[in-house]
């Protein structure tokens, strides 16, 4: 299972964001508590993943300021797993970075289909089963706060009805999500933030 959320908590308080010269967003506030979530839209190049990134802790504010409560985790293309070990070992090594076990790592690849080919190497993924493993590295973590970029590239039908299940477990449980997409993720009742170009 994944850990509960307790008293997770994501708060944007005015935050700007500047990347080069060029301001991307200025005056964003918003605030995520247990089992809340919020949705990013918006044309490319308008700051989504730059926010998400921020949410992170990766890219400093230029103005505002950022409160988190409870660990986070980012899914985005790069899913970091080292393409020469079997899927289940190398999401192992991240889960023992997180300080979990080969139970998170079962669980986060049941979640997301893969439990069939844990001795799969990396490398011989499909993009769809990549995507996925990103995932399943995200879940077996588990963290309070999931921060997922565009988490529907590269899935079918299928995969995407899975992520939405997991995400509602996830929020059930008191965790927190803020994702950006530009596709239905099932995510209706998050709290929209829409950029514009």
């Amino acid at each position: 299972m994944m850990a509960a959320g307790g008293d997770a908590r994501l708060a944007f308080d005015g935050v700007a964001c500047l990347r080069g010269h060029r301001l991307l967003f200025e005056g964003l506030s918003f605030a995520l508590g247990p089992g809340d979530a919020a949705l990013i839209t918006g044309p490319n190049g308008t700051g989504k993943s730059s926010l998400l990134r921020m949410a992170a802790g990766l890219l400093a504010p230029a103005a505002g300021a950022i409160h988190r409560e409870g660990t986070i985790a980012l899914a985005d293309e790069r899913h970091a797993l080292d393409p020469l070990k079997p899927l289940g070992e190398a999401l192992g090594f991240w889960a023992g970075v997180d300080g979990q076990g080969r139970d998170a790592v079962a669980a986060g690849l049941d979640a997301v289909g893969l439990g069939a080919i844990a001795e799969v190497p990396v490398r011989m993924l499909s993009t769809g089963q990549a995507r996925r493993a990103g995932l399943a590295r995200l879940i077996a973590g588990r963290a309070h706060i999931w921060l997922l970029d565009e988490p529907g590239n590269g899935l079918d039908a299928a995969s995407l009805d899975r992520l939405a299940a997991t995400m509602a477990a996830h929020r059930a449980q008191g965790g927190i999500i803020l994702a950006a997409s530009h596709q239905p993720l099932g995510l209706d009742d998050a709290q929209p933030i829409r950029f514009r170009a």
